[in-house]
């Protein structure tokens, strides 16, 4: 009897000594086609497009957009996905000013949304580990659940601070920056680079990878499995949490309860696209960082070009999403086919069986698998005697 195993990777990066440009296409092609329409637009609107006020409207407006996408990203990597977040997004920052309407301090407000996020994240958790119920269904369901409470707490309307009982830090969340950048904006992308470090370089985002790859797998090298998936449940929630501060503080004491929903779908966008460079087959927090720069060039570009077109970005963002699902498909193919077709190593089973039997072959010296040892013969009477007994 024998068996096969294979010695070869399967990764999709060009093997090393591929030619330059196979590396830039095959890694990079989304970077060099994010940065082509940013040269296409620059040179079609050099006074609206290429210009440091429209750069400080996108990455204030994207910023939303960029950690909800990251929200995304965590879960994905271990193998789930998480519907919930266009909805739970909206019910934090509904609550975020509802906190500070009853009197809450700002501090608190926040750290309540934060903590919310992570009890839904963990509810979402547990539905899909311990009632092992589809991360899909599980999600959506959770998704409609909270939609259903913003709507109940907020009645339907718009909650708004007529008084003035929310604190002007609160709102200064949103305006600070760092010279031209816009402070929201370093903040996501500090989230991003914290979570490639994490993926990338840390041991839990090796694991992460293993349990998203082959969750068996991962259980049987002894990696707790349900622990990690529950952590990357959790750690989406408490991401989701912080965008909808964020909203509620750039909506400057007003609060919209149908607000949430629309940011799903450019969110998974960015994510999908993401996982089709700089590591090509595979979720990461760098690909969904370009992901979502790519849609925010792409959509702001043609808004541009072409004013008054509103069906614009729904367009852009559905037809970008079957690009990078149908690219994600065949790079999985492509996987797949490269495991079948990657030359093994066969290892014999049966001539190791064989050469350790010969190792272990008794010799004329060996006694008798059933002979007694010398030392304590059978049929010789024993000097000592049991306890209690008498000679």
């Amino acid at each position: 009897m024998s068996m096969s195993t294979s010695v070869k990777s399967t990764a999709l990066e060009p093997p090393r000594g591929a030619p330059w440009y196979r590396k830039l296409t095959t890694v990079y092609g989304l970077v060099v086609l994010t940065a082509v329409l940013f040269v296409i637009f620059a040179v079609a609107l050099p006074d609206t497009f290429a210009t440091v006020l429209n750069f400080r409207l996108l990455a204030s407006s994207k910023s939303v957009l960029l950690i909800l996408a990251l929200a995304v990203t965590i879960p994905m990597v271990a193998g789930k996905i998480d519907l919930s977040i266009g909805y739970g997004v909206g019910l934090w920052q509904v609550m975020a000013l509802s906190f500070q309407l009853m009197g809450l301090d700002y501090r608190l407000a926040i750290l309540l949304c934060i903590l919310g996020g992570a009890v839904i994240g963990l509810v979402n958790a547990l539905l899909v580990e311990l009632a092992q119920v589809d991360a899909f269904i599980a999600t959506l369901a959770t998704g409609q659940v909270i939609y259903a409470v913003t709507f109940w707490h907020t009645g339907g309307r718009q909650i708004t601070d007529s008084t003035g009982m929310r604190a002007a830090a609160f709102d200064g969340l949103s305006r600070w920056s760092l010279g031209p950048v816009p402070g929201p904006f370093i903040l996501a992308v500090f989230l991003g680079v914290v979570l490639w470090v994490v993926l990338d370089h840390l041991p839990i985002g090796r694991y992460l990878y293993a349990v998203g790859a082959n969750p068996r797998a991962a259980e049987l090298t002894g990696i707790p499995r349900r622990r990690y998936v529950v952590g990357a449940m959790v750690a989406s929630g408490v991401l989701v949490a912080v965008a909808g501060v964020l909203i509620s503080s750039r909506a400057s004491g007003v609060a919209e309860s149908s607000i949430g929903p629309e940011y799903l779908l450019p969110a998974l966008t960015a994510a999908f696209l993401g996982s089709t460079t700089i590591r090509p087959g595979r979720t990461n927090a760098i690909g969904t960082v370009v992901g979502v720069a790519i849609a925010t060039i792409g959509i702001s570009g043609l808004q541009q070009l072409l004013p008054g077109r509103f069906y614009l970005e729904p367009l852009f963002n559905g037809l970008t999403l079957v690009a990078a699902i149908t690219i994600a498909s065949l790079t999985s193919r492509r996987r797949v086919a490269q495991a079948k077709a990657a030359p093994v190593t066969p290892v014999d089973t049966a001539a190791d069986t064989r050469a350790a039997d010969a190792d272990h072959a008794p010799t004329e010296s060996d006694p008798p698998a059933h002979a007694a040892p010398t030392d304590q013969p059978t049929d010789q009477p024993t000097d000592r005697l049991p306890t209690g007994g008498k000679p």
